[in-house]
């Protein structure tokens, strides 16, 4: 395949690390590596401003989104119109489809550019409305409402929409959205592999040689449900005393599962380390003897997929990407959506037996992998490059 150049635009970039960023950056890694050259185009404050942009990194001064603030909207986005042409942009690939997206859909209409989107964010989920939408009901309801029917144009004016499993392009195809392709997000199994050591995260956590360690990782927000681990946790240490468990990442929900975690007596099993740094991610995982995922939100769930690549089974919950990805007795177990009690008892399942699990959650994490993942998206965007070409 010919080198081609490729714009990402995206509302959210470093130093946040959620999975819009997790995968944008995987597959800028791997596709310079093969000789393509990658441009990111997003939005900032002046401090990330000035310490990422940079080499093929543009940032535009926007405004917090006060629920999310590592989301910024972008005040003046179509400036970046003026870098395509002299970049000779081959191909447009929006990962999210607010202020910078929007830009990016028109400038592709203008300037006769294939526009390929990624549908990363459950947007409907009834928890991202209560916790990000306006608290008037009325407005709610508004809000709501037309949200989801700018999503739906918003993927239906892409050559391309991408998702990343079966579930959500089920889901995707409901809204009449047309030329959708599964393109799994990635783990790079070279960071994220069975013999990273995990032991001086463990000392550092004060976690005992002897004690059992749960790992929650990600964004600590209503959505992800993390009240359904802490309420697990709780069942789980009246029955035995040498189970830690460790919930990594901040989110707006961050003291209000704090505050949870003391009111049902945790204090002392739980321990909340908010934001990870990058380099580090792959020693927390290996410190772990399994990883939680209570959410009902996921797309995929990449840091399921990173705790797999390094040996660590999965309990998660049996809906959407988490559904299509665990499976039961052989990489993890999955409980019923909202049932702590039931979440518990595949913890202490899990906890009793982890070594079984540990090949075929590698295994899977390598079917995951970044270099097949990227195999995957090139052939899409050779695809509606060359649609483009024919028009």
């Amino acid at each position: 395949m010919e080198k081609i150049n490729i714009a990402f635009y995206s509302d959210t970039y470093l130093p946040a690390m959620d999975g819009v960023v997790n995968s944008m950056l995987n597959f800028k890694k791997e596709l310079e590596r093969r000789g393509h050259r990658v441009y990111i185009f997003t939005s900032g404050d002046g401090q990330s401003k000035k310490k990422y942009s940079g080499k093929r990194v543009f940032i535009t001064t926007g405004i917090k989104f006060k629920p999310y603030p590592q989301y910024k909207i972008a005040l003046f986005p179509y400036k970046s119109v003026m870098n395509l042409r002299e970049l000779k942009i081959d191909v447009i690939h929006v990962q999210t489809p607010f202020s910078m997206g929007l830009a990016a859909m028109t400038i592709a209409k203008l300037g006769k550019y294939p526009l390929v989107g990624t549908f990363h964010t459950m947007l409907n989920d009834k928890r991202i409305i209560e916790s990000y939408y306006p608290k008037n009901e009325m407005l709610k309801k508004f809000t709501s409402k037309y949200l989801w029917q700018y999503i739906e144009f918003f993927y239906r004016r892409c050559d391309a929409t991408i998702v990343p499993t079966e579930a959500i392009e089920k889901f995707i195809k409901k809204s009449d959205v047309q030329n959708v392709h599964i393109v799994p997000n990635s783990v790079d199994t070279k960071v994220f592999n069975p013999n990273v050591n995990g032991s001086s995260i463990r000392k550092k956590l004060k976690i005992k040689k002897n004690e059992k360690l749960v790992l929650y990782l990600g964004r600590t927000s209503k959505e992800k449900r993390i009240e359904v681990l802490l309420k697990a946790a709780s069942i789980i240490v009246r029955k035995r005393g040498d189970v830690k468990f460790v919930i990594g990442g901040r989110g707006p929900a961050f003291e209000y599962y704090k505050n949870m975690s003391n009111k049902l007596g945790l204090s002392n099993f739980v321990k909340f380390i908010g934001f990870v740094q990058q380099e580090d991610l792959p020693q927390l995982y290996a410190a772990c003897d399994l990883f939680c995922m209570p959410s009902t939100f996921e797309t995929q769930g990449i840091v399921a997929l990173e705790a797999m690549a390094t040996g660590k089974p999965v309990v998660g919950a049996n809906y959407l990407a988490l559904k299509e990805l665990i499976k039961d007795g052989k990489n993890g177990e999955k409980f019923k959506p909202g049932d702590y009690a039931g979440c518990a008892k595949k913890i202490e399942r899990v906890l009793n037996n982890s070594a079984k699990y540990r090949n075929r959650a590698v295994e899977t994490a390598k079917s995951f992998s970044i270099d097949k993942a990227t195999d995957k998206l090139l052939e899409v965007y050779q695809l509606i490059i060359q649609s483009n070409n024919t028009r």
